[in-house]
């Protein structure tokens, strides 16, 4: 007859293989859930959220922005209607939400509403125009960059999309 001693040396590593995978496997289930679920009271959302960097009027809904930082390359922004529950919760800077500013029509609010608050504002003298420019990943893949040009009435002029200089290595080689 085997030693107990014995047996649990020799099925440890497997225990601990299986202990860690359902711990690995529960981590996951929580990464994939979205934070906040449509419906959720204002409340509940800043307190799973944290602060909004910013909020912005939209109507009788508000809109509130959680900003990636200087380098983020995904922007979230939480839509609260007026009974104070969460409407949507998504990911906006996208070739779609981008597409779907409006030159010759859309304000700066309606883009800050829209996408948010840049990345980097520049200002051109010689255009006049403000250029917003908001990195990110195209398709989830390309390192991009979305910019937004606004003449001095803060009207959209155009929009433009390219490769996001912050990422560009080809400065680096000889």
């Amino acid at each position: 007859m085997q030693h107990p001693a014995s047996l649990f040396l020799r099925i440890r590593p497997r225990l601990a293989a299986a202990l860690l995978a359902t711990a690995s496997l529960a981590g996951c289930a929580s990464l994939l859930q979205p934070p906040v679920q449509p419906g959720e009271p204002e409340d509940q959302v800043v307190a799973r959220l944290g602060p909004p960097s910013n909020v912005y009027p939209d109507g009788n809904v508000r809109v509130f922005e959680y900003a990636a930082g200087a380098f983020g390359q995904y922007q979230y922004m939480a839509r609260i209607g007026p009974d104070h529950r969460l409407i949507s919760y998504a990911q906006v800077w996208t070739i779609e939400n981008f597409r779907a500013i409006r030159p010759k029509q859309d304000t700066k609010l309606d883009v800050l509403r829209r996408v948010g608050r840049p990345t980097e504002v520049t200002r051109y003298a010689r255009i006049p125009f403000d250029a917003w420019n908001y990195g990110y990943k195209e398709s989830g893949v390309w390192n991009s960059q979305m910019t937004v040009y606004f003449n001095d009435q803060g009207t959209v002029e155009k929009v433009e999309n390219g490769p996001d200089p912050r990422f560009d290595d080809s400065r680096l080689r000889f």
